[in-house]
């Protein structure tokens, strides 16, 4: 891989203010309090924390399930499903330097609102998370969260988000 373009400060400052934006688009969209929002466990990574299989060449984003224990779960089950959204910097600038009518901040949050998306879905057991990688699951899925991504950001009024939704209008 080349040498990779990562957010600086004013770029992750854009980005910090597209996950707010975002959590609280999917959460009042699927109808989630702060509290059943939490119990989804996830973390978004810029590329300078990726390691390993977090970084992708191609997409703008990957989630990465994983199962984690407890510290405390004394008896029965203390496992519990965490997510990671592995945001890939480079891929993510380089399609904002190319495409001249996209702008950063509705990119990011139609991008992290894609990907908490599927994170809900996974949590709510609507996609099963083994079987996202599947070829021709991976693609139906993807339709579907394209489909209800465009659907939370069609009544959003963030400058330039109608150009990210016709870039998309792809997968629809």
């Amino acid at each position: 891989m080349d040498k990779q373009i990562t957010f600086n400060p004013a770029q992750l400052k854009e980005l910090g203010d597209a996950v707010l934006i975002a959590e609280e688009l999917v959460s009042n969209h699927y109808k989630m309090s702060s509290t059943q929002w939490l119990r989804s466990r996830y973390d978004i990574k810029t590329f300078i924390e990726l390691q390993g299989d977090e970084i992708v060449d191609g997409p703008f984003a990957q989630v990465l399930g994983y199962n984690v224990r407890k510290k405390d779960g004394a008896l029965g089950s203390g496992i519990t499903d965490y997510y990671t959204v592995c945001l890939q910097d480079s891929t993510i600038l380089e399609r904002i330097a190319q495409n001249q009518e996209l702008i950063l901040l509705p990119f990011l949050v139609y991008i992290t609102v894609h990907e908490l998306v599927h994170i809900v879905r996974f949590s709510k057991f609507e996609q099963m998370y083994s079987a996202s990688s599947e070829s021709q699951c991976a693609m139906e899925e993807e339709r579907k969260v394209h489909s209800i991504t465009a659907a939370i950001l069609n009544r959003v009024a963030i400058a330039g988000m109608d150009k990210v939704l016709t870039y998309y209008k792809k997968w629809l």
